[in-house]
């Protein structure tokens, strides 16, 4: 059971900041699956160049142990959009995402995703309680 609490799948929520001070709001959904993690956020659109209100994305990366990275490629928002890469780790108790994103040659900042603490479900209590 143990392992099922520490899976990244589920719904967590971000805040990444740019160096100006500035900080964005997000919705990430991840998927886990072995090591690899896949995924997808929206947040508002806060730049000059905006394409649209909300920002779409996917994710695709993985996890060794506590460290998280992935790279986040927005879905049509045009040329001032790149991919993003990030790299966090990942608290004990599997609520936290803490880290760096960083645009390649461009600039980077911190970020901050948390999800609120997984209880066992039934199926997974009574897995528990017949071993």
């Amino acid at each position: 059971m143990q392992e099922k609490t520490q899976d990244l799948t589920g719904v967590w929520n971000g805040l990444y900041s740019y160096p100006d001070g500035r900080s964005v709001t997000f919705v990430a959904t991840l998927i886990e699956s072995a090591s690899a993690v896949t995924g997808s956020t929206h947040e508002p659109c806060v730049g000059a160049h905006c394409p649209a209100a909300t920002l779409f994305a996917n994710l695709v990366g993985s996890r060794s142990g506590s460290a998280v990275t992935f790279r986040k490629t927005y879905e049509s928002a045009g040329p001032h959009y790149r991919s993003v890469d990030y790299a966090g780790t990942l608290n004990g108790e599997a609520t936290e995402i803490e880290g760096r994103w960083t645009i390649p040659g461009v600039w980077s900042g911190k970020f901050l995703m948390i999800r609120p603490e997984r209880e066992a479900t039934k199926a997974d209590e009574q897995v528990a309680q017949r071993a």
